[in-house]
């Protein structure tokens, strides 16, 4: 009987000991393979190091772009400078929206990746002290999509006269939108949207007067869409029984995509929206 008890023990034992091993290998490898994922996605400063400089097409000699510290400045005033790294066999471009490219080939002169459409991009470093003179200034600058613009219409209906102004005002609202250069690399572009002041009068008596941004027409048109849009215009359209209609458009700034929009008041001030 005590025999038996000693040799359950010593299974009791051996499992024991073999469930800490287990354990202890499994933890090691876990290890492992976080210390390896963390060595792949450690960032490589001497690759960023060598990138430090202005790069062209290795053909055409067009300026590509410039690469100080950890930015990326493009040689056009519209594409916004972005944060920049190179992880392992990949040029990675942006914080908030990172795109990687996977590097072919990279030395102190000579770099090539692949761009989103899977084109090689071959670039050597500028040696041409004037091609500096492409990312001055550094910043970009904001696209206004409209100047200050002002439309008047008198309408006469049911032989009364009405008045109707529309004011279309540019604001530092910044839209931004996502493009893609001739390298086929990722850019930010960044726009100023508009704000939209509509009047009603009969005579001197005021019917409607208020202002439209874009979010006023959130409930009609994709939310992706209404992003990266701009309120570009509101026009007169007609009158009729259910009141005042004004053309109202929502476009990408670039492309030709856009919503059309029905913005009406009727004549005792109330506001309507509808899809076109």
């Amino acid at each position: 009987m005590s025999q038996g008890i000693d040799n359950r023990r010593s299974v009791f034992c051996l499992q024991g000991v073999t469930v800490f091993v287990l354990m202890v290998i499994l933890g090691a490898c876990r290890n492992t393979f976080v210390n390896r994922q963390v060595a792949a996605e450690q960032e490589d400063t001497q690759a960023k190091t060598m990138l430090q400089g202005i790069w062209i097409d290795a053909e055409s000699e067009d300026v590509a772009f410039m690469m100080k510290g950890d930015t990326i400045f493009y040689p056009d005033t519209i594409s916004m400078p972005a944060y920049f790294k190179v992880v392992g066999d990949s040029f990675c471009v942006g914080s908030q929206r990172e795109e990687r490219y996977a590097i072919e080939k990279q030395t102190a002169h000579v770099f090539w990746f692949k761009n989103a459409n899977g084109d090689y991009v071959k670039l050597v470093k500028s040696e041409n002290v004037s091609d500096s003179l492409f990312f001055i200034p550094q910043k970009s600058q904001p696209v206004y999509m409209s100047k200050l613009v002002k439309h008047d219409t008198i309408v006469v209906y049911n032989n009364e006269r009405f008045h109707c102004y529309v004011t279309i005002n540019p604001t530092q609202y910044k839209v931004v939108t996502t493009n893609y250069n001739d390298d086929g690399m990722a850019t930010s572009h960044v726009y100023y949207d508009n704000i939209i002041h509509l009047s009603v009068f009969q005579g001197n008596r005021k019917l409607f007067s208020s202002n439209f941004d874009k979010k006023a027409y959130a409930r009609y048109v994709p939310a992706t869409f209404l992003e990266g849009a701009i309120l570009g215009n509101m026009k007169f359209s007609h009158v009729d029984n259910e009141g005042f209609h004004f053309d109202t458009r929502l476009s990408l700034p670039e492309g030709s995509m856009f919503y059309l929009l029905d913005t009406y008041v009727s004549q005792k001030g109330q506001v309507g929206i509808s899809l076109k």
